[in-house]
Formats: structure tokens, C-alpha cells, sequence
């Protein structure tokens, strides 16, 4: 038995939220990430859907998971881990893509759409926010049920009050604090 196993039993699966951190690998051909592991997802990128293209414009990548803040990747697919957590009992994902961490670009919308498609239990997009724009994003873009973003807030560069108005104003559901 494993511990998300453990603990969505004893305590449901809301108590259980993994955080998967991964980061894109590049290839031209769909045959090199095959090559890799037969348990890679392969996403397509498409810049027309605000996708960003590799630095070669390359148009496919996998996210490969990496541990110790970003510092060390493993050959693990973060698309397979998503699925192995939710089967395993996990009530939600915590997605922070480490290429996106920190740039104030936007969500890695390709990122969050292969993972929110391919699981069923709420995901959670994280790394990238730089402003009020980048929340509407990735909720039109893609089916993640939420997204945080923290350096924006302690720098003061965007107030939390904004965000919230701008995805209001934008016809998506804000919860507010009473």
C-alpha cells in the first residue's frame, strides 16, 4: 500500500494533492520520445493556440518530471505520473512547470491541456503568471479547475483584487472572501 493510497482512505481523496513538476524536452520527430520510453505522452504544440514553440520551433515535446526544484529530471513522463497518482487515490494535481517558473508569461497552456484531458481529478495550474490576462488564459485554453501564482502578489506587481475582477469580469466563477 502506498502512502496516497494510505491516506485517500483514511482521509479522502481531497486530503491527497500531489505536486508534479516537470519540464518540457524537445524533439523533432515523434520517434525520438518514443524512442525514450513507450510511457512518454507526446504533446503537440500549437503556437496559433498560444502554445510556445521550442527554441528550434520545434512543435513536440514530453514534460519530463524533475525533484529538488527543478534541478535534477527524471526519465518519467508528468502526463503517465498523473494518471499512476489518480489511480493510486490522489484528489487533485498541483502543476508547476519549472520552464514557465518565475517568467511572468503565461501558463504552459500545452502542459495543463495534456494533463487536465488526460485525468479526471481537479488540476491546479501553476508557474507563469505575470498578469490578470494569464488567469483568463488558462481557464479558456484549457480544463484546469484552478491556478495560483505567488512572485506577481509579493511584488506587488498585481494586485489579487484585479485578478479576481478581470476573470469575473471575463464570465468565469470567482470565489470571494466574505
Amino acid at each position: 500500500t502506498t502512502s496516497i493510497e494510505t491516506i485517500s482512505q483514511r482521509y479522502g481523496v481531497q486530503a491527497v494533492v500531489v505536486s508534479i513538476d516537470p519540464k518540457r524536452v524537445y524533439a523533432k520527430t515523434k520517434e525520438e520520445i518514443s524512442d525514450l520510453s513507450e510511457n512518454h505522452v507526446i504533446v503537440a504544440l500549437d503556437s496559433s493556440n498560444g502554445d510556445q514553440l521550442g527554441p528550434n520551433g520545434e512543435t513536440i515535446c514530453w514534460y519530463q518530471c524533475t525533484v529538488k526544484g527543478g534541478r535534477e529530471a527524471r526519465n518519467i513522463c508528468a502526463v503517465t505520473v498523473a494518471k499512476a497518482v489518480e489511480a493510486l487515490g490522489a484528489g487533485e494535481i498541483m502543476l508547476n512547470c519549472i520552464d514557465m517558473d518565475g517568467q511572468c508569461n503565461g501558463f504552459d497552456h500545452a502542459l495543463m491541456r495534456a494533463v487536465s484531458d488526460a485525468i479526471k481529478i481537479p488540476v491546479i495550474a501553476s508557474s507563469g503568471a505575470g498578469k490578470e490576462a494569464h488567469f483568463t488564459d488558462v481557464f479558456t485554453k484549457t480544463n484546469v479547475q484552478a491556478a495560483l501564482a505567488a512572485g506577481m502578489f509579493h511584488r506587488k506587481e498585481v494586485e489579487i483584487d484585479a485578478v479576481k475582477k478581470h476573470v469575473e469580469d471575463s464570465g468565469i466563477p470567482v470565489r470571494r472572501a466574505h
